[in-house]
């Protein structure tokens, strides 16, 4: 069943949405968002993200939906990329810890809360849960890496991210965006046209040539490979099995190296995860069932259920049709399809086959 918001209205939540600023020690502005409700949950900052975009973007509009609908979300752009500063000097993932430390302390989140990684991410993730733990309900990574294509012991993977970092230096700013596609290719090989486009448009709109390649040079050194052992918060590792940009190897050896990680394997070939596939909604089940989000959100949801609702999603379970549930609670046919039609809009279902398979999965009783 699509993961959708019982009461979600995605322009107002947009609007609610606060975008403040808080500068870095060497002086670089650093943009960060607020939105959502529920327990909290930062994301480290990943490219390529802009704050105000992503909630257009078929690509990024359906993680920062989700997130914010279970989670007060916490979230930034890195430097050089989206609101953040773009002349920025010094990109090395030296400042990726430091800068994630920076939004944290003015987000001030409550804590424990739940820490997220995703790709690049998930370095300075790690970095922030060794360093303090006590502030860390849960981590959760996805498509990370431990050590960047630079420092890889094949040659190949290091001449391949030489030659992008010159395409991106000879041709992310053309109008033409045949570079950029490329690049955007590697990160949503199922993509559909529109969603390429969009992201070949966010990569002009969110960072310039040169910071591109800065970024993408930056990414070649990451290293936390010393850090894992030390990792003592909870943890979920998550990585799709395909994925072009971080090799399922990389999130196997996060797995094994964090104690008592957990480890799922999605299937898919997308290092984004795309709101249609089947292994976006096994992230999404994923993370709040880790979390302990799930058991919440589903109780919330029946518990808003009112007593004669109750009545009718029990036999419609059981596999009544609309007319056996009228007779066998004394009511015309189309007092039941307007009841229905009040608890689909509830539990987030179109049709009753999501109804009844929801119903199931949270383990209501039919009556």
């Amino acid at each position: 069943m699509k993961n959708v918001p019982f009461d979600y209205d995605e322009h107002s939540m947009r609007a609610m949405q606060a975008i403040r600023y808080v500068t870095t020690v060497d002086q670089v502005r650093l943009a960060w968002a607020r939105s959502g409700s529920g327990p909290a949950l930062v994301k480290a900052s990943n490219w390529i993200t802009h704050l105000e975009y992503d909630w257009e973007s078929p690509v990024w509009q359906h993680w920062v939906r989700f997130l914010s609908e279970h989670f007060t979300l916490v979230r930034s752009d890195e430097r050089g990329c989206g609101l953040s500063q773009r002349d920025v000097a010094d990109v090395s993932p030296v400042h990726w810890l430091p800068d994630l430390e920076k939004v944290i302390e003015a987000a001030q989140p409550d804590q424990p809360f739940v820490l997220l990684g995703l790709s690049q991410g998930v370095v300075p993730a790690i970095q922030y849960a060794v360093k303090y733990p006590q502030r860390v309900s849960h981590l959760v990574l996805y498509g990370g890496y431990i050590r960047g294509w630079a420092l890889s012991s094949n040659p190949k993977a290091v001449r391949e991210g030489l030659a992008l970092i010159e395409f991106t230096e000879l041709g992310w700013g053309r109008s033409d965006p045949i570079y950029r596609r490329l690049f955007t290719r590697r990160f949503l090989p199922e993509g559909s046209e529109e969603q390429l486009r969009w992201c070949d448009d966010l990569c002009a709109r969110a960072v310039a040539p040169k910071m591109a390649a800065e970024l993408m040079r930056s990414r070649g050194h990451a290293d936390v490979t010393g850090l894992l052992e030390q990792v003592k918060v909870p943890t979920l590792v998550v990585h799709a099995s395909q994925d072009h940009i971080a090799p399922l190897t990389q999130g196997q050896e996060l797995a094994a190296g964090i104690a008592g990680a957990q480890f799922v394997q999605l299937e898919s070939s997308n290092h984004i995860l795309l709101e249609h596939e089947p292994a976006w909604q096994r992230f999404c089940d994923a993370v709040l069932d880790f979390t302990g989000v799930l058991h919440r959100t589903r109780h919330g949801v029946l518990g808003s259920l009112t007593d004669r609702e109750r009545e009718i999603l029990g036999k419609l379970v059981s596999g009544m049709t609309n007319a056996e549930i009228g007779k066998a609670l004394f009511i015309s046919e189309k007092t039941v399809r307007n009841q229905l039609t009040r608890i689909f809009e509830k539990l987030g279902a179109s049709n009753r086959s999501q109804a009844i398979i929801f119903a199931r999965d949270h383990g209501f009783q039919s009556g």
